[in-house]
């Protein structure tokens, strides 16, 4: 019923985005009088708010068509490296340019696309050889396929940097964003455990719940107000007939969505304002910015209710990776296998879902890692998606990446 529920009203809502985007159009027509005087651009801008934040979406493209090194265009493709029945291994290939670190950027599955890391691949881009998970919408996955866990998380990470590693030495490098830092954790301890040739010569993690004992945040204070039973029962879905994943039991990435935009209901509210504003007062460059991020905000995907569940469990209601008790296919994470590796962790000052020391964490239970592979970084003045994403990212958060790198490279 809920699914069915979110159908109705998405299909009601498409008709009423197409009738706002059509009136938009004709009042901003130069041919139209009322265009120029009256309430004619005023009512136009509100119907393109109303319009963009009503439209169906799809999965978006990442549309990274070249870079900049050295001064120098680089034009750049996309190819899939390794097919997974739940995500697939993406390189940007830049074409002309051989060697270079490997970066493998693992983006949250978390009811988003990869596409939310759009600027952290685009930043990265003049300075890596980078490779991206692109986690597939659950919904679109059939039965047949099976299930998606935590456990399989883990190895579908350990496969991807087995793949890059197998290209080539040195050993590449990983970049966790936020969800993904456990997973990464987890199979970086697995692989240092095994004195597996690919493992990371560096893992970078940005915003991650390694311990959300630290300064719970709201997003914290919801997984663990209510027990597991009632996540099981109220926002898990069954995806219908209409979806290739018919029958397979997910939670709804709507929901997702819905629980963010609420959680920051304020700041959303004041953004569409300003959003009106720009659009009224013909600033088309913010107007567009604001549309663009909203745009992949809004293009959601399902997970996995096994997925979903367990990280519930796992992360945030019995903390299992900090206190030593995580399992990997029933055998223990031992964070202190991790010897070589050098852990940047990265926070936000004003991270409203990845408290601060949430992942600084990471830091503290590799026991058996030395100091000189060890690095915090707090990024004053930035929210959770500042540190990947904007100006923030671009001109200070970035540089400690590559500069990490290039002393841990392997």
């Amino acid at each position: 019923m809920l699914y069915d529920a979110y159908e109705f009203q998405r299909s009601m809502l498409a008709g009423a985005s197409a009738l706002a985007n059509f009136g938009a159009g004709l009042l901003n027509n130069p041919a139209n009088p009322f265009a120029y005087f009256g309430g004619g651009p005023v009512m136009a801008s509100a119907l393109e708010v109303f319009a963009h934040a009503s439209a169906p979406r799809g999965k978006p493209e990442f549309a990274l068509d070249f870079t900049e090194i050295d001064g120098r265009r680089v034009e750049v493709h996309e190819e899939i490296v390794l097919r997974k029945p739940f995500g697939q291994l993406k390189r940007f290939v830049r074409e002309g340019v051989e060697g270079g670190p490997k970066l493998l950027i693992v983006a949250p599955m978390s009811g988003h696309y990869a596409t939310l890391l759009r600027g952290t691949v685009q930043r990265m881009l003049p300075v890596a050889d980078v490779y991206i998970t692109d986690w597939r919408d659950a919904k679109l996955v059939p039965t047949s396929e099976g299930r998606f866990d935590l456990d399989d998380y883990v190895d579908y990470v350990i496969d991807f940097l087995a793949h890059i590693g197998a290209e080539g030495a040195p050993r590449p490098h990983m970049l966790a964003v936020c969800q993904p830092s456990v997973p990464c954790y987890a199979a970086a301890a697995v692989m240092s455990a095994d004195n597996h040739p690919n493992r990371p010569a560096t893992l970078t993690m940005m915003g991650g719940p390694i311990d959300t004992r630290e300064a719970p945040t709201a997003v914290n204070t919801l997984a663990t107000e209510r027990p597991y039973s009632w996540f099981e029962h109220n926002v898990i879905a069954t995806v219908p007939m209409t979806y290739a994943g018919a029958g397979r039991k997910v939670y709804p990435g709507f929901l997702q969505l819905a629980g963010f935009m609420t959680m920051n209901l304020g700041n959303h509210l004041i953004s569409h304002w300003e959003m009106f504003k720009h659009l009224v007062q013909g600033d088309d460059e913010s107007a567009d910015a604001t549309m663009k991020f909203y745009e992949e905000y809004r293009s959601v995907c399902d997970m996995t209710a096994e997925f979903y569940l367990q990280t519930i469990e796992v992360v945030f209601q019995t903390h299992a990776l900090p206190k030593g008790e995580m399992l990997h296919r029933g055998r223990k994470v031992d964070p202190g296998a991790i010897k070589d590796i050098g852990i940047l962790a990265i926070e936000g000052e004003r991270d409203d879902i990845s408290g601060i020391g949430q992942t600084k964490a990471a830091l503290t239970i590799a026991t058996n890692l030395p100091e000189s592979h060890k690095q915090y970084h707090l990024a004053e003045g930035v929210g959770h998606y500042g540190i990947f994403n904007g100006s923030k990212w671009r001109n200070r958060i970035a540089p400690v990446v590559e500069q990490w790198m290039a002393t841990h490279g392997g």
